[in-house]
């Protein structure tokens, strides 16, 4: 699959999720076989960009071809300003997010809220798709709500203003996270466009993918939950869609290493007194899927220091690793 000159190494996506998708994260995605990562989403308003957690979204040092930036924003000039910017300082592709139902954010008619507004729609991405030379993709959701999906037709604006790819969550506005993605409309979408669309929504395994590949036709599948503490999940849907078999499951070492890695990159990333805060989340992901966590989950979210956390979890994965010890 490409976008524009990139042409992708794997047709899976990690999903732009705000305080998750930070540069370690993406890093770690990519390099376990993501073949995109956007950015957390940035304000289109500048003059909001000089906190510090506009600032660390906005690094992307180091980071593999394409860098993508997700910008939201109601209006078309400032948006378009925000994607010119952000190219300049290295975005390669500009995804707008059209897609979150957060209050916060389509209280501000920005996000999913911008799918009642068709004619916005349209002004906001030709003026964006005029403003850079890189290629613009879009994130939307199936529509407003479920007696307004209006997702085909936005998809074809999007597709006439030039967008070259379009990821679509499998829900309304309305219906936040609750319930099951239905993807009746995203192959509807892919059906009505030529550009690249990647579906999204509860796809949390590598069956999981290849169904949704084969009911709707789609280019790419996107995950984003289902990658939170459990990054490997794209090289295990990249096997089984390349072979047919289910991966290995991921030994109990290399969990150790990876989790290891990560929580030193997320150090390095945030400093120490925002990267420890930050690690607790990760590390209760990782948690999640190991029933015999529990003490050490409660324990480990108690450290306060950088230190004192990595040791934590370095000698409790060391052990659980070993077989030895697990609830220690």
């Amino acid at each position: 699959m490409r976008i524009g000159p990139y042409e992708l190494s794997s047709p899976l996506a990690l999903a732009p999720m705000a305080g998750v998708t930070d540069r370690p994260f993406r890093l770690l995605c990519r390099r376990l076989g993501a073949g995109i990562a956007a950015s957390e989403m940035l304000t289109a308003d500048k003059r909001l960009w000089n906190t510090s957690k506009s600032q660390l979204r906005m690094t992307h040092a180091d980071e593999p071809e394409p860098r993508i930036v997700q910008i939201a924003g109601a209006e078309p000039e400032m948006l378009a300003e925000a994607a010119r910017l952000n190219v300049d300082a290295g975005a390669q592709i500009i995804d707008i997010n059209m897609g979150c139902p957060a209050k916060k954010v389509c209280n501000k008619a920005a996000g999913s809220a911008l799918l009642r507004d068709e004619g916005l729609v349209a002004r906001i991405l030709e003026r964006v798709v005029r403003a850079v030379s890189v290629p613009v993709t879009l994130k939307i959701r199936t529509g407003w709500s479920p007696e307004h999906r209006n997702g085909v037709t936005i998809a074809k604006i999007a597709e006439s203003s030039g967008v070259l790819a379009l990821a679509v969550h499998g829900r309304t506005r309305a219906c936040l996270f609750r319930g099951h993605a239905e993807h009746e409309t995203v192959r509807a979408i892919k059906s009505a466009v030529k550009i690249p669309v990647f579906a999204n929504g509860d796809i949390d395994s590598p069956l999981a993918a290849r169904e949704i590949f084969h009911a709707t036709g789609v280019d790419g599948v996107m995950l984003g939950r289902a990658a939170q503490g459990r990054p490997w999940i794209f090289r295990e849907v990249n096997f089984f869609l390349a072979t047919g078999y289910v991966h290995v499951p991921v030994a109990l070492a290399e969990l150790r290493d990876i989790l290891l890695a990560h929580l030193e990159a997320l150090y390095s990333h945030y400093g120490e007194e925002t990267g420890v805060r930050v690690a607790r989340k990760h590390l209760s992901w990782y948690c999640q899927h190991h029933s015999e966590a529990g003490d050490f989950r409660k324990r480990v979210m108690s450290a306060t220091t950088t230190g004192v956390q990595f040791a934590m979890a370095r000698d409790y994965f060391d052990r659980l690793a070993s077989g030895t010890g697990l609830a220690a």
